[in-house]
């Protein structure tokens, strides 16, 4: 099973309200997924990572998407 670090949309229509996820490749954007590792709201530019949790997903072979790649470096939680 390849896990990927990625964003799940929530919120209303016209404001979009995201979780970052480890969830498997394989299920659908908003699919079930295996843990909430963070928030981000694009609106406020709010932005909540457990860094611990997101150490872990990478540890053992998580691959964060590109947006959320760009969330990570800019927590500084990888370089």
């Amino acid at each position: 099973m390849a896990v990927k670090l990625r964003l799940t949309r929530m919120g209303a229509k016209k404001a979009p309200f995201y979780r970052i996820v480890a969830i498997d490749e394989r299920k659908a954007r908003d699919g079930q997924y295996l843990e909430n590792v963070g928030t981000y709201n694009p609106a406020t530019e709010e932005l909540n990572i457990k860094s611990d949790r997101a150490l872990y997903w990478l540890g053992v072979g998580a691959q964060p998407t590109e947006t959320v790649r760009t969330l990570l470096k800019r927590k500084e939680i990888i370089k």
